[in-house]
């Protein structure tokens, strides 16, 4: 095939998609208002059940639903008429997704599933078909033709279906008032869940990991102490036990090329920049690599209680960064 030709296939199945994702939207109805009342006064969990693509489909809305705070889970309508119907019980909702309307393995499935007295919802693809008319809700995920030049493997059909569920998974999402916190909880091993929950506290040198020296101390005992602790910087802190400033290698290192080396013996106060910047323990770490990255810096301070003279913990770009958070 010519590459022209593939192109303009590929686009013509974009094009076709979305206009299919469009119809989608003139169906958002009373009836789609129904479903997600419906599913929002559901005392079990949301089962979702689809044969073929329309369980691949069923899997990943099952899994949009649980990831926003709809208990939800797949059940294979194949395994369910050998015992896995015992997944579902009464006070569930079940959402059906087929694309033809009469999935055979779907059919065999509902009288038992209606003698449960479970509210069944459908997303289906023919209107008048008999999943439709069995369905105590039908939302129409009908398209005009499939994105296959073949028009049989489904492709629009599936991808409007996918839109359909996202639809309702969102709904519900606003409905119940769910939050970006709600959502980390349950993520909490993705960069997602850690952006939304970790803060500075946990990545924090606390103790004799912190770098200090006083006002009065050297150039000299600066660049040992920044060595030591190995965090690029060092604190300067007053009479008071009060930090002051900040005095960092680079620091030193233009000290040196224009002072010369009779900077060592120059004390703190001569090179520091005053009034470091600081955040507190509680600080997302996300917000603190932000504040990092608009100050051009590498370490922050950190004080668990804003009232502190002397900071009680440091933070270090690169512990962000290990974190995962990026």
């Amino acid at each position: 095939m010519e590459p022209s030709k593939i192109k303009k296939v590929a686009k013509e199945v974009i094009r076709i998609e979305a206009n299919s994702v469009s119809q989608i939207v003139e169906r958002i109805d009373d009836k789609f208002e129904s479903a997600v009342q419906a599913i929002m006064e559901c005392d079990g969990r949301l089962i979702i059940m689809g044969m073929g693509k329309s369980g691949l489909i069923s899997q990943k809305i099952a899994s949009t639903m649980a990831s926003t705070g709809t208990p939800s889970h797949f059940v294979s309508p194949a395994e369910a008429t050998h015992g896995d119907l015992g997944m579902i019980k009464k006070g569930d909702v079940l959402l059906i997704v087929s694309n033809s309307g009469e999935t055979m393995e779907l059919m065999q499935l509902l009288p038992s599933i209606k003698r449960k007295g479970v509210l069944i919802i459908g997303l289906i693809g023919k209107k008048n078909s008999s999943l439709a008319r069995e369905a105590d809700i039908s939302l129409d995920t009908s398209v005009e033709k499939e994105a296959c030049t073949l028009d049989l493997a489904p492709t629009a059909s599936t991808t409007a279906t996918l839109a359909m569920g996202d639809a309702l998974a969102v709904s519900l999402l606003e409905v119940r008032g769910f939050n970006k916190t709600d959502f980390a909880e349950l993520h909490p091993g993705g960069m997602l869940g850690k952006r939304l929950l970790l803060t500075i506290d946990n990545l924090t040198h606390k103790g004799d990991a912190i770098p200090f020296i006083s006002i009065n101390s050297s150039i000299k005992d600066a660049l040992f102490n920044i060595s030591e602790k190995g965090l690029g910087l060092t604190g300067v802190m007053d009479e008071g036990n009060s930090l002051i400033g900040i005095i960092t290698d680079g620091d030193i290192r233009r000290g040196l090329e224009k002072f010369g080396d009779d900077i060592l013996n120059k004390t703190a106060e001569f090179l520091m920049s005053k009034d470091p910047k600081w955040i507190s323990s509680d600080t997302l770490a996300i917000s603190a690599l932000e504040l990092m990255e608009k100050h051009s810096i590498t370490s922050l301070f950190v004080y668990s209680d804003s009232k502190l003279k002397r900071p009680d913990g440091i933070v270090h770009i690169h512990d962000i960064l290990k974190s995962g958070i990026q």
